[in-house]
């Protein structure tokens, strides 16, 4: 059968080695964070951007988001990336709080945080 008559495409498997090694050499990266030693925002900031990438490269390739139609896609990921935003604006607002409280009621730097055998008496 034809691929008009069909309905069915057909995408070249080359797009797929390309996409998996480049997947392979995101993941060696990200390994080379760790391996390297990177510390701070600078680590964490690494390890989210090569995390997006990967995600972003098997939502369009593997799961053929690039092929849709955008009303399709935009259903599918418009909802993820309104709870990212919503979960940024949480973070924004409970690192305000903390802080706005160390502000009122200070900093107790001799303060030990307590282990679970604290809690629960076990």
């Amino acid at each position: 059968m034809s691929e008009a008559t069909d309905g069915h495409q057909q995408h070249p498997l080359g797009i797929y080695f390309k996409i998996w090694i480049l997947l392979f050499v995101l993941s060696a990266m990200s390994y080379a964070v760790d391996y390297y030693n990177f510390q701070g925002y600078l680590r964490w900031t690494l390890i989210l951007i090569f995390m997006f990438l990967k995600a972003g490269f098997i939502v369009a390739i593997f799961m053929h988001m690039v092929w849709e139609r955008m009303a399709l896609a935009a259903a599918i990921l418009l909802p993820p990336l309104c709870l990212l935003v919503f979960i940024g604006i949480m973070a924004i607002e409970g690192d305000f709080t903390f802080f706005s409280r160390v502000d009122f009621f200070g900093h107790d730097p001799a303060a030990v945080p307590l282990s679970p055998t604290h809690t629960t008496g076990h």
